[in-house]
């Protein structure tokens, strides 16, 4: 027996002996003593395990919304929304909607809407997002568990000025500025979310459901499954109990050196891992420690793998995949993982639970508490800080490039370069040097429409920095990342090194009602995102292209050329 499976072995004993499934039924904050919060904050946000069967009584009454709208002659549906309003719902059109290819943003479900989900403030996808969704009748969800967040008031506000108020629903919790706007401007409803659930575990409940019945998912049968997940997760033997037994795996793993959780999924499956992302990172990765979720990576042969991995392997029964052969020649080589095959689409209904309860188990045994994310507020605060500024002097506060040269320039604080020689080229090339395989990852952040191409030139980035130097990689899209794994890169163990990628719009567009547009807010954002990684001496650098295509061209012969050698 390795020393992993002794400590997972000993840590499910001691559940079973500390009736932790029990006390995890029963809302026992003090599961999570060792965090230092108090018992009964912790407690406040446990509604999650609930949802199962609380939300089954509520599928009529979503049912009777998504055929009133169908009815009324609504064709697509719109989410406006980010992180835990957006990832479930995006989850659910991708999954659901599936004809025999990755369907993508704005599939639909064969007695749905096409349902797309907006959580980009970069001009050019906004621009793109309200040209689709004027083609035809939509119906907007405007979807914000506190009713203040900026982007989806933004989005909001720019959608306003294609469609009437009638067009627009509200989901938020009670009480909120989002719901007062509602009544207000007299939108077509107003969708109440319980408030002891945080958004990253909200997949269940109306942020989640009213977008898959708009996109015609059978809720009924996918909260079966989930109620009989949730079952399962009472079991009083640990070593029986999935959602203990896969938290267990997962916090014994990161407490051992395999903190780089590596989700590989079959096709169809692949949004499940950006859910999956945010769950994981935000949950975990404060009080410098964590579980860095690698999603999206491309795979790669078993050797480029370094010992700081943990693997799950999640398929659908009957489609072809490569993972299972790769899965045997990992466990050869020593890594350690796991494989859950689902036996339809409707069994992410249980996957959420089980992984839910797997996340909080985790926090046991990290010892942190896995409903908070303070340091997602501290990005926030940043940013609105500079579109303070700028409100009052007129422009954004830049730093100063450190380096430039025609088309591209580079920032950093100056201790993150070192000695290193001052040209673009260097500095790109003395970020990656920074790396320390079997430790480290590598993080694109990347402040640019994710748009297919673009997507693909940065995952070669990703997949060529992986396979010269063993790190683990990841790829997020600004601000959609800031909700999920920026929890992660500020809270987390300082193994990330960051490369922040920012370009220029191909044309602004103003946001009604506000001084700022939707550059000027995106580009804050980005700022603000920069600052909170310095000001935790992060190992972080800024690439600002003046044109997208040109820059990630010269992006791309700086990494070729730095890992060749």
């Amino acid at each position: 027996m390795s020393d992993l499976e002794a400590a997972i072995a000993a840590r499910l004993e001691a559940f079973t002996a500390d009736r932790v499934a029990e006390r995890l039924w029963a809302k026992d904050g003090s599961l999570w003593a060792a965090s230092g919060k108090a018992p009964e904050e912790v407690a406040a946000w446990l509604g999650w395990l609930d949802l199962p069967e609380a939300m089954s009584a509520r599928v009529t009454e979503l049912e009777h919304l998504a055929r009133g709208v169908r009815e009324d002659g609504y064709r697509r549906a719109a989410v406006l929304g980010m992180g835990g309003s957006s990832l479930a719902p995006e989850l659910f059109s991708r999954v659901f909607g599936w004809a025999g290819g990755p369907g993508g943003n704005g599939a639909a479900s064969a007695d749905g809407l096409e349902l797309r989900i907006l959580d980009s403030t970069h001009p050019d996808v906004v621009r793109g997002f309200r040209s689709w969704a004027g083609e035809q009748r939509t119906l907007f969800c405007v979807s914000s568990k506190s009713g203040t967040t900026t982007e989806p008031n933004a989005y909001q506000a720019a959608m306003s000025e294609i469609a009437p108020a009638l067009d627009f629903v509200a989901i938020t919790d009670p009480d909120t500025a989002l719901g007062e706007l509602a009544r207000a401007q007299e939108f077509r409803g107003i969708i109440e979310a319980p408030p002891d659930v945080g958004g990253r575990y909200s997949a269940l409940t109306v942020f989640g459901l009213v977008p898959a019945a708009l996109n015609g998912v059978d809720l009924r049968v996918l909260l079966d499954r989930a109620r009989a997940m949730a079952e399962r997760c009472r079991t009083d033997d640990a070593t029986q109990n999935p959602g203990l037994y896969f938290g267990t795996v997962m916090g014994e793993a990161a407490r051992a050196g395999r903190d780089k959780l590596t989700i590989l999924t079959s096709p169809r499956l692949a949004a499940f891992g950006d859910w999956a992302e945010q769950l994981v990172a935000e949950s975990t990765g404060k009080a410098g420690t964590g579980i860095v979720p690698i999603v999206g990576e491309p795979i790669a042969e078993p050797e480029a793998y370094g010992d700081d991995r943990f693997f799950v392997f999640l398929t659908l029964a009957g489609e072809q995949h490569e993972l299972g052969p790769l899965a045997g020649r990992l466990m050869e080589l020593g890594h350690a993982g796991r494989h859950i095959e689902l036996a339809d689409p409707l069994d992410i209904g249980a996957e959420f639970v089980r992984w839910e309860v797997a996340t909080a188990v985790a926090g046991i045994v990290l010892g942190i508490d896995p409903f908070d994310q303070p340091n997602v507020q501290e990005s926030k605060d940043a940013t609105k800080d500079l579109l303070e500024a700028f409100r009052t002097r007129g422009a954004l506060p830049q730093p100063a490039p450190l380096v430039a040269e025609p088309g591209l320039a580079v920032s950093a604080d100056p201790a993150a370069l070192g000695d290193a020689p001052v040209t673009v080229d260097g500095a790109v090339q003395h970020l990656l040097t920074l790396l320390s395989t079997g430790r480290d990852y590598f993080a694109i952040l990347a402040y640019v429409p994710p748009d297919p191409g673009v997507a693909e030139r940065l995952q070669r980035i990703r997949q060529r920095v992986r396979d010269a130097t063993g790190a683990a990689t990841t790829l997020g899209f600004g601000p959609r990342f800031l909700h999920s794994t920026g929890q992660l890169h500020k809270g987390g163990p300082d193994s990330g090194v960051f490369l922040q990628i920012t370009a220029e719009p191909a044309k602004d567009l103003p946001i009604p009602g506000w001084e700022e547009t939707f550059g000027t807010l995106i580009a804050a954002q980005a700022l603000g995102d920069l600052a909170s990684l310095q000001r935790r001496g992060r190992r972080a650098l800024r690439l600002h292209l003046d044109d997208l295509g040109a820059g990630l061209s010269r992006l791309e012969a700086i990494v070729d050329a730095t890992v060749s050698v």
